[in-house]
């Protein structure tokens, strides 16, 4: 029988529509806890994505776990039983039913022993990203704490249907999620790294063998871009740790 022993937080991306950036960010995330010496769970719960660009291509040690059986999302109680008080579940696109009905029959037992839900919601200027976002938060309800990334994909994005719709602005005053922006990247640094499965911290570092991203300009745009994501994730502290 599962017993509570310590507060833990389990951090899942709303895995709505996709290619907006979210397994980029929790591969942010994950490095940001790794820099601040705070040892997590990785669960990569993409099942569709297989290799390149998937959280396990960044972080061969994440658990690829198939969600769409009928007690896919029961692995999430296994990895209570482990050490690290973090837990990182990267959802892919389309996981909203299964993850929802799971809620519904699950959150109360494992909210009592303990276990605080962060969800996770990218955006892009796409009001079809803020759409996805809202429907996920529709049925979670106040059973999550939510914190939602603005992540420009190009360079004068502009996020007007998030900022000014009547749905999102009363998500935000329901809700009150916390806002973090990513950076509009350099399609040659995000591709080079997606395609190879590098981590942002490895090219900052230069610690990559990625001949492409050895190149000063490459290291001090990680860096950049790193310092950017790290001092965001400070801010969304209340819902990233226990």
């Amino acid at each position: 029988m599962l017993k509570s022993r310590q507060t833990k937080r389990l951090v899942l991306s709303m895995g709505g529509k996709g290619g907006v950036g979210k397994t980029g960010a929790m591969t942010a995330l994950a490095d940001w806890y790794d820099a601040e010496s705070i040892p997590t769970t990785l669960l990569d719960l993409d099942t569709e994505n297989k290799s390149r660009g998937s959280f396990q291509h960044y972080f061969p040690q994440a658990l690829k776990k198939n969600i769409h059986t009928p007690a896919g999302l029961d692995d999430f109680l296994d990895c209570i039983e482990l050490e690290p008080r973090i837990i990182l579940a990267d959802m892919g696109a389309g996981a909203g039913q299964v993850t929802h009905e799971w809620f519904d029959s699950m959150f109360d037992g494992v909210s009592a022993l303990g276990v605080h839900f962060t969800a996770m919601g990218v955006i892009t200027s796409d009001p079809a990203s803020v759409a996805s976002v809202l429907g996920w938060a529709g049925a979670l309800q106040n059973r999550v704490d939510y914190m939602v990334v603005e992540n420009s994909t190009t360079p004068d994005a502009n996020f007007r249907y998030w900022r000014d719709s009547e749905p999102a602005t009363r998500f935000r005053e329901v809700f009150h999620p916390v806002l973090i922006s990513m950076g509009y990247r350099l399609p040659e640094f995000e591709n080079t790294v997606r395609h190879h499965g590098v981590r942002l911290s490895h090219v900052a570092d230069g610690t990559t063998e990625v001949e492409a991203l050895q190149m000063t300009r490459m290291t001090i745009r990680a860096q950049s871009y790193r310092k950017q994501l790290f001092t965001a994730f400070e801010t969304a502290k209340e819902v990233l740790l226990p």
